[in-house]
C-alpha cells in the first residue's frame, strides 16, 4: 500500500512517521516551495504528545519546548478564578509542551527525512484533482516543472483550513466562518514568571490575553514568550479579512488599548506586545463540520477536516490524534474500509470539540466571570460555585480526550 498525504504540516508529517512505523508507504506532497519554521506559540497535550513519545521523539520536544506546569485563568484584573496542573504534575504519563510551531514543524520534517525512504518528502506540489477506481488513486499536481501525476492506493488530505481536497470533496461547503473575533500575536525574549513554565490565560468579555513560555530565552532567567491578544470586533455578519490579509503586521494603535485592560500584577501587558519584534494579526476562524470525509480512497485529515477555533490547546493535537487512528485503520483494513472506521471515530469527536470552541471552550470561564462580576470579586465562591466553574474546564478536557482519569 502507498498513501499520497497532500500536506506536510503537523498532521501530515505525523501521519507520515506513523505510516512509515507500521510499514506503509507513503509520499508526503506539500504545496510550498520550501519549508519555513514559521509562526508563534503553540501548546500540545498529553494525549497528543504521547503518540509523538511512542513514534521516539519525546527528547527532541524536550530540546525545544518547554514542559508546561500549570495553567492559570484569571479575570482582567488579574484574581485567579481557576487553577490546575498540567502534563505530568497533573498526573499524566507524558508533559504538555509549549512551542514554537515554526521549531516543531521543522522537527517533524527532519525526522520523516531522516527516517523515510527518498524523495518521499516533495515540495512546490499543489494538488489539483484527482480520480480513483478500484485499483488506487490518480492525483494530479501543479509544480514548477508543470502538471505531474502521483498514483497511491490512498490520499489524504492534510493541507489545512484552506484545503483544496476539501473544496473537491465538498465543493458546496459553507467556507470560512468569523464571528468577528480578531487575534494579535508575537513572540518575544521576556523575563520568566514564577519557574518559567506557568501559563496565563487572562481577560473578561471585552479582551483576552494568553502567554505561556515556548522556548529557552536570552539568558536562564528569561524565556521566548508566546502571547496572543483577542477580542470581538465586528458582528460577524461580514466575511472574514482576505485569506492574504491573514498573519499581516498588527497595528499597535488596535491592539494596545486591548492589552492595556488586563491588568496582571505580574505582567505589563502593554510592555508585551509593545517589545514584540513582530506582531501579527489573524482573524479567528473555523468551518462548519462536514457530514462526511471520505469517499472510497480519499479523506481529509486535521484542518482540513475540521479546522477549530484556537481555544483549549486542540487544533494541533486533534491532527495527530486523527492520524494514529488513520495509520491503525489503514494497518488493519483494506483501504476503503480503514477511512469508513477512521471516518466514524474521528468525525463526530472533532465536531463536538469544533462547537465548543465556538463558545469559549474551556475560555468560557473568563466571560462567565465577566458577565457576574465585570468589576471583580471579593469571595469567589459567592460569583460562581466552584462546581460551575470545574464543570466547564474538566467537562472540556473529558470532551477533548485529555482528562486524567481518577
Amino acid at each position: 500500500m502507498r498513501v499520497l498525504i497532500a500536506g506536510g504540516g503537523v498532521g501530515g508529517l505525523t501521519l507520515a512517521l506513523m505510516l512509515h512505523k507500521r510499514g506503509i508507504a507513503c509520499t508526503v506532497l506539500e504545496a510550498a516551495e520550501a519549508v519555513r519554521e514559521l509562526g508563534v506559540g503553540i501548546n500540545n497535550l498529553p494525549h497528543c504528545v504521547a503518540e509523538w513519545a511512542e513514534l521516539g521523539l519525546l527528547d527532541e520536544l524536550d530540546a525545544i519546548a518547554i514542559r508546561t506546569r500549570e495553567l492559570r485563568y484569571l479575570n482582567h484584573l488579574g484574581q485567579t478564578l481557576w487553577t490546575e496542573p498540567r502534563g505530568l504534575h497533573a498526573g499524566h504519563a507524558v508533559p504538555q509542551f509549549s512551542i514554537h510551531r515554526g521549531k516543531l514543524h521543522g522537527m517533524l520534517w527532519r525526522a520523516a527525512e531522516r527516517r523515510l525512504p527518498p524523495a518521499s518528502l516533495r515540495c512546490g506540489h499543489r494538488l489539483l484533482g484527482f480520480a480513483q477506481d478500484a485499483g488506487g488513486v490518480t492525483a494530479r499536481f501543479a509544480t514548477t516543472a508543470g502538471e505531474q501525476v502521483v498514483q497511491g492506493d490512498v490520499l489524504v488530505g492534510a493541507d489545512g483550513i484552506h484545503s483544496a481536497l476539501r473544496a473537491l470533496l465538498h465543493p458546496d461547503d459553507g467556507g470560512i466562518r468569523w464571528q468577528g473575533i480578531l487575534m494579535w500575536r508575537g513572540a518575544v525574549d521576556w523575563p520568566a514568571h514564577e519557574t518559567g513554565d506557568v501559563m496565563v490565560i487572562a481577560g473578561d468579555l471585552k479582551a483576552k490575553l494568553v502567554c505561556y513560555p515556548i522556548g529557552p530565552g536570552s539568558t536562564p532567567d528569561r524565556r521566548l514568550t508566546n502571547w496572543a491578544v483577542y477580542a470581538k470586533v465586528d458582528t460577524g455578519e461580514q466575511p472574514p479579512p482576505r485569506r492574504e490579509d491573514w498573519s499581516r503586521t498588527g497595528r499597535l494603535r488596535d491592539v494596545l488599548p486591548l492589552a492595556r485592560r488586563i491588568r496582571l500584577p505580574f505582567l505589563d501587558s502593554e510592555a508585551l506586545v509593545r517589545a514584540s519584534p513582530q506582531r501579527l494579526e489573524y482573524p479567528m476562524c473555523d468551518r462548519d463540520p462536514l457530514p462526511w470525509w471520505s469517499t472510497g480512497r480519499v479523506t481529509l485529515l486535521g484542518d482540513a477536516a475540521h479546522p477549530m477555533y484556537p481555544v483549549g490547546s486542540n487544533g494541533a493535537s486533534q491532527a495527530v490524534l486523527d492520524a494514529r487512528c488513520l495509520a491503525d485503520a489503514l494497518a488493519a483494513h483494506a483501504p476503503a474500509e480503514a477511512l469508513q472506521a477512521y471516518e466514524a471515530d474521528r468525525l463526530p469527536k472533532t465536531a463536538a470539540i469544533c462547537t465548543s470552541n465556538r463558545s469559549g471552550g474551556p475560555e468560557r470561564v473568563l466571560d462567565v466571570f465577566g458577565q457576574r462580576a465585570p468589576k471583580g470579586f471579593d469571595r469567589i465562591e459567592d460569583v460562581v460555585p466552584p462546581a460551575e466553574i470545574e464543570g466547564i474546564v474538566r467537562g472540556y478536557a473529558q470532551l477533548a480526550g485529555f482528562a486524567v482519569g481518577r
